[in-house]
């Protein structure tokens, strides 16, 4: 621990922090000159600006296949879940070389630029190749049948828009985190807050998407709404760049999946050996520093006891010095307890899954939901993908009133500071997710008998998917933020990233899962003789029994989350003896 020390001057030092963090130089960092809400607070602006970015392009790009591309409802909503879907997926591999070898801001920074190159080539493709002729794409002015070489590009275009924004997202999570000292109890307080405040920026950052460039959008302007997102990327990329000396970095720990092999092996190797029951007669280094740098001890658990055998010593294990053991043969308890770590979330993870299957509906089936409803509010059109706009605001307001009355209520009663566990805020959010499925089932049997025959279009008012959009907006301050806490929280501190990335990655399975059950849906319900549940003309199907299936997936999945989030024993560190600080008189 640092020690508080006077100078010749009588001034106060400042200490450096001890989590561990270092500066850009690789020194301890100084508090009062590294980290904290100084550079926090850029990096939500920054997360804010490419948020922008990505739903400037997102958000309405199911609109853009239908009337661009000329896709069907179907083929359109799979392609976006595809996309989104993809975009998750390679958050996984962002949290890899940002654990392992890159650090989190080299990997925030090489992303990034991979993203404004997607968004740049989005841009020119569409500009020269797609949007034919301009100002096509309106809903009233038909465009050319895409070409081959456009088409293959705007998918290039926006698979690197995947592919950097996805690399990018867990790792800038962490860092921002990062920046906040978890051993002093003023920067503990902040880290905590710093996830819902991640989330604000995140919706701060779609709501000029999803209202004014959605709108510009939906009328033709293609064109001008991905500059406009390529410009607010590039301007996200220079501020990150801004606060480089000043940032607080963690040194990356190396290939997790070698420390992974190594206990498995070992554990195996000693298949017949008898692990003791006793954890401290389990092998680990001396000192206050575990073997994996940059990483904490941790304390043993008593669950997956099978893998304690990796840590057991045997007769050949006391033969050999600290220095000399081969961690192919023997580990650690924190390496041990690592895995266990790992496997430990794993169940809780994919009970958020079908969360996120509720979840994209937001960006596919509630839009075109939205097309075939009275879009008219006076002499105003609504696009439909603009009611997104509810969900957000239903989030930033709900994590106000979550934070300012709702956390002190709770806490009385739960006698937890932060009013609700992370586990206990999860399942909230799963039972409203599976209230909005409910609201959603409910309004398209209403929009349903008011189609007049011989209309497209619902005489039911587009108002009327506020109240699906607002509840799915209050499941995720329950639900997204209190995942971004708890797999942070409690990853251990050599995979960090990957803790966050298995957010992003729930968001992906997420999209598959819901492909596959629109396909399966479309393949049981729909022959010669019925159109189905979701056709291309959804005035002649029913939506509706496929959003009250999502509410029964939810309920079951509920179920299963709670078994598991009993059973879950959270991670333990080796609490650091408090150091006496010493005042140096002069």
């Amino acid at each position: 621990m640092a020690e508080v020390v006077q100078n010749f001057s009588g001034k106060m030092v400042s200490p450096t922090t001890e989590d561990g963090s270092v500066d850009r130089k690789g020194n301890p960092a100084i508090k009062t000159r590294t980290g904290r809400w100084k550079s926090a607070v850029l990096l939500l602006v920054n997360y804010g600006l490419v948020t922008l970015a990505f739903f400037g392009v997102g958000v309405n790009l199911v609109v853009f296949l239908r009337r661009v591309l000329q896709q069907e409802n179907a083929e359109a909503a799979n392609n976006i879940s595809k996309w989104t879907g993809t975009v998750y997926i390679f958050s996984l591999i962002g949290a890899f070389v940002s654990d392992s070898y890159w650090g989190r801001y080299k990997t925030c920074a090489i992303f990034q630029m991979i993203y404004v190159m997607g968004l740049m080539l989005l841009s020119i493709s569409s500009w020269f190749l797609l949007v034919k002729p301009s100002g096509c794409g309106d809903g009233e002015l038909q465009c050319n049948p895409p070409s081959t070489v456009g088409t293959v590009l705007f998918y290039l275009s926006i698979y690197m828009v995947a592919f950097g924004n996805g690399g990018y997202q867990p790792s800038i999570a962490t860092f921002g985190s990062d920046q906040f000292d978890e051993m002093d109890p003023s920067e503990h307080r902040s880290k905590i807050a710093f996830f819902s405040y991640f989330y604000f920026a995140l919706n701060a950052g779609s709501l000029f998407s999803n209202t004014i460039l959605v709108y510009y959008e939906d009328a033709g302007m293609w064109v001008m709404g991905f500059w406009t997102s390529t410009g607010s990327a590039a301007l996200a990329f220079l501020l990150f760049l801004l606060g480089t000396p000043n940032y607080r970095h963690f040194k990356p720990s190396g290939n997790p999946l070698t420390r992974i092999a190594q206990v498995f092996v070992a554990a195996f190797r000693k298949w017949e050996v008898e692990a003791p029951k006793n954890g401290t007669m389990l092998y680990e280094v001396e000192g206050n520093v575990s073997s994996i740098a940059g990483s904490r001890k941790i304390l043993h658990s008593d669950e997956i006891r099978f893998l304690d055998k990796a840590a057991t010593l045997s007769g050949e294990d006391y033969c050999m010095l600290d220095n000399m053991k081969n961690p192919w043969k023997l580990c650690t308890v924190t390496q041990v307890e690592e895995v266990k770590c790992i496997l430990k979330m794993l169940p809780i993870w994919l009970c958020t899954i079908i969360y996120s299957v509720v979840f994209t509906q937001m960006a596919s089936l509630f839009v075109e939901q939205g097309t075939v409803m009275n879009t008219k509010i006076a002499s105003f059109h609504v696009p439909p993908a603009s009611m997104s706009v509810f969900d957000i605001i239903s989030v930033l307001s709900f994590i106000g009133v979550y934070h300012r009355f709702l956390i002190p209520l709770l806490s009385k009663f739960s006698k937890n500071p932060k009013g609700l566990s992370e586990l206990q805020r999860m399942g909230v959010g799963l039972i409203v997710g599976m209230i909005a499925m409910v609201v959603a089932g409910i309004v398209e049997l209403e929009r349903l008998k008011q189609v007049s025959v011989g209309k497209e279009t619902s005489s039911l008012s587009i108002l009327w998917q506020i109240p699906q959009y607002a509840l799915i907006g209050a499941s995720e301050v329950f639900m997204y933020v209190g995942q971004l806490e708890f797999f942070n929280g409690q990853a251990p501190d050599g995979v960090k990233s990957f803790g966050s990335s298995l957010c992003m990655a729930s968001i992906s399975l997420g999209n598959y899962v819901s492909i596959m059950l629109v396909n399966i849906v479309t393949s049981v319900t729909s022959d010669e003789k019925r159109p189905g549940w979701i056709p291309g003309d959804l005035n002649s199907g029913h939506l509706d029994r496929f959003y009250f299936l999502l509410a029964a997936l939810s309920c079951v999945d509920f179920l299963v989350y709670l078994v598991c989030s009993l059973w879950y024993k959270g991670i333990k560190f080796e609490s650091n003896q408090e150091e006496e600080k010493i005042l140096v008189k002069v």
